[in-house]
């Protein structure tokens, strides 16, 4: 009997695990930044800090990439265009949109993203980041279920996810080389015509 019960605790264990790997996935897909378990421990944020402003993001993130587990996401500043990608192998995904950002302390990422395969298509997808700073801390969270880190200490540590933005622009080459892979797969989904219909410049 209990070697019943264990066998079902896991084989439940194993769905779970699995359901999650399955969500990571999907979020890594959609251009989501996972923050890797341990890189960033969650902390109580000091009553006394407030939110950063939009001008405050702007300086953070302007013309920077934010380098991700699986990818890259670049906050241009002309236009304010976000382009990403992130993924592997037939699950690479590229994006192109907008950063925005608002005086409560959010930085948001629209975009949309394509996949390089035909199945895969296009999704809209948003991702935002709420931000507070005390003290030259800055705290930051994943909206809306994330909890706060410190995201840059007041004396920088190699270990913040904030070293993770660099000036270097490391996505438009990577961008450049899969689009056309996108274009490839829609292309496949075409149907074919020999001949011009009647009256077609």
């Amino acid at each position: 009997m209990n070697r019943d019960n264990n066998k079902i605790r896991i084989q439940k264990y194993g769905a779970g695990v699995h359901r999650f790997g399955v969500v990571l996935a999907a979020l890594t897909m959609l251009g989501v930044p996972v923050i890797p378990a341990g890189a960033a421990e969650p902390v109580k944020v000091p009553a006394q800090a407030r939110a950063m402003t939009a001008a405050e993001l702007y300086v953070l993130y302007r013309d920077k990439t934010w380098q991700w587990p699986d990818g890259a996401g670049r906050m241009q500043d002309k236009d304010r265009t976000f382009i990403g990608w992130s993924g592997s192998g037939d699950d690479t995904r590229w994006a192109e949109g907008r950063w925005v950002l608002s005086d409560t302390g959010l930085m948001c990422l629209k975009a949309d993203w394509y996949g390089i395969q035909a199945k895969q298509g296009k999704e809209a997808g948003k991702s935002c980041f709420r931000h507070r700073i005390y003290e030259d801390t800055i705290y930051q969270k994943k909206e809306p279920s994330g909890s706060w880190y410190v995201f840059k200490h007041a004396k920088a540590a190699d270990s913040d996810e904030f070293k993770k933005l660099v000036a270097e622009d490391t996505v438009s080459a990577q961008l450049a080389k899969l689009q056309p892979l996108t274009q490839q797969a829609d292309a496949k989904q075409q149907p074919f015509s020999a001949q011009a219909p009647n009256g077609a410049n």
